[in-house]
C-alpha cells in the first residue's frame, strides 16, 4: 500500500462530533498526537448535519450558543495539536496490530494508533424515510429534506413538516418568520414535544393573521409535481379523506435509524446499540479501546455533551500510559501550563 495512505498516531478517534473534537484537545494537553476519521463530510456530527443552526443551552459559560458555532469553537481549540482529518469516510475494520490497533476505511486509508478512543455519537444513522411513491426524485432535488442546515434556504417557500416530535415543531416555529406558510402535519392531535413548543405552536396556528396552520389527524399520503419539483403534498385522515397541501418542500421528521455499522462487529461489549464502558476510565471490554459520548453507557449515563466532554478528560488521561509507557503523568491544569503557540 502506498505509503501516504497510511498514517501513524497515538489516538484513532472514530467521530468528528464535539466529543470527538473535544477529545483531541484533551489529548493533546497530554502531548498525545490523534487522527480523527468520520463517515461525513464535515466536522460537528449531528450538530452540523441535524441542527447547525439551532441554539443550545446546557454548554457551561454559553448561555445559548447555536451547534455551528460550538462546532467551530471546538475545532478551534483543537487546533493547536494539528490533528488529521479523515473526514467522509467509515472505518470498516479495527484490527489488533502490535501493541495498538490498524484501522482500514472505506477510502482506502488506514491508521496505525496505540489506543482508539470511539465517539461515534450514536452510530451510523439516517433517517426514517416516508413510504411515498416517487420520493427519490424530489429528494435528489432539494424538495424533500430530512435536515435544515440553513433556514434561509426556505424563504418564501410553502413548507410542509410532517411529524410530532421536538424536531417538527421547533422546525415549523423557526421558519414561520421565513416561510410563505408552514403546514404541521400530525397522525393526532397530541404532539410529543415540549409543552412550551406545543403551546407556541398552537397560539400560532390559532391566529388568523399567521401563516402556520395545524393539519391534524393526518398523514402524508402522496406527492405531487413533476417528479423533481414539489407542487402539493397530498394527506388523507383516518377517514380517508384527502386534503392537498401546496408546497415547494416537504420536511419530514420522523426520526432517525440508528446501527452501530462494523462497530457491532468489533467484539465490544453492548447493550443494545451502546458501547459499555468503565465509568472510571471509559475503557470498553477490549483492552486500549474506548467509548465517550452518546455511544458509551454505564450505569447512572446522562446524554449530555457537557458529559461527553467529562468522559473524553477522563479517556485522555486512562491512555496516556498506553501511549508513555513507564512515564509518570505530571499533569497540570490549563491556566498554567497554556497551550501550544500561546504567549505565557
Amino acid at each position: 500500500m502506498d505509503e501516504a495512505q497510511e498514517l501513524q498516531t497515538d489516538v484513532a478517534i472514530v467521530g468528528a462530533g464535539p466529543v470527538g473534537l473535544f477529545a483531541v484537545f484533551e489529548l493533546g494537553m497530554l502531548k498525545m498526537r490523534s487522527v480523527v476519521i468520520d463517515t461525513l463530510d464535515a466536522l460537528g456530527g449531528q450538530c452540523a448535519a441535524l441542527y447547525p443552526e439551532k441554539p443550545i443551552y446546557d454548554i457551561p459559560g454559553y448561555p445559548k450558543v447555536m451547534a455551528y458555532d460550538l462546532v467551530e469553537k471546538l475545532a478551534e481549540q483543537a487546533a493547536p495539536f494539528e490533528p488529521a482529518y479523515l473526514l467522509g469516510q467509515r472505518v470498516e475494520a479495527l484490527d489488533r496490530a502490535g501493541d495498538g490497533y490498524l484501522l482500514s476505511t472505506s477510502a482506502g486509508r488506514r491508521v496505525r494508533a496505540r489506543a482508539v478512543a470511539i465517539a461515534a455519537g450514536v452510530g451510523a444513522f439516517g433517517p426514517n424515510r416516508p413510504p411515498l411513491a416517487g420520493l427519490e426524485g424530489y429528494e435528489a432535488s432539494g424538495a424533500v429534506q430530512y435536515m435544515v442546515p440553513k433556514p434561509e434556504a426556505f424563504r418564501d417557500k410553502r413548507v410542509v413538516i410532517a411529524g410530532g416530535g421536538d424536531s417538527a415543531l421547533d422546525w415549523a416555529l423557526n421558519l414561520a418568520p421565513l416561510a410563505a406558510s408552514v403546514a404541521v402535519v400530525h397522525r393526532r392531535a397530541k404532539f410529543r414535544a415540549a409543552p412550551d413548543s406545543v403551546a407556541k405552536l398552537q397560539s400560532l396556528a390559532g391566529d388568523p393573521a399567521s401563516n402556520v396552520e395545524l393539519v391534524v389527524p393526518y398523514q402524508l399520503h402522496g406527492l405531487e409535481g413533476d417528479g423533481t419539483h414539489l407542487s402539493a403534498v397530498v394527506v388523507e385522515d383516518l377517514d380517508g379523506d384527502a386534503r392537498h397541501l401546496p408546497a415547494d418542500v416537504l420536511l419530514p421528521f420522523f426520526g432517525l435509524s440508528m446501527n452501530l455499522g462494523p462497530i457491532a462487529d468489533w467484539g465490544l461489549g453492548l447493550d443494545k446499540h451502546h458501547i459499555v464502558v468503565d465509568p472510571q476510565t471509559c475503557q470498553t471490554s477490549t483492552p486500549g479501546i474506548f467509548a465517550i459520548g452518546d455511544i458509551a453507557t454505564y450505569p447512572g449515563k446522562l446524554k449530555l455533551i457537557l458529559c461527553g466532554f467529562s468522559e473524553a478528560a477522563m479517556a485522555a488521561h486512562a491512555i496516556y500510559p498506553l501511549v508513555h509507557p513507564g512515564e509518570a503523568l505530571h499533569w497540570e491544569y490549563s491556566t498554567t501550563k497554556g497551550v501550544p503557540g500561546e504567549a505565557a
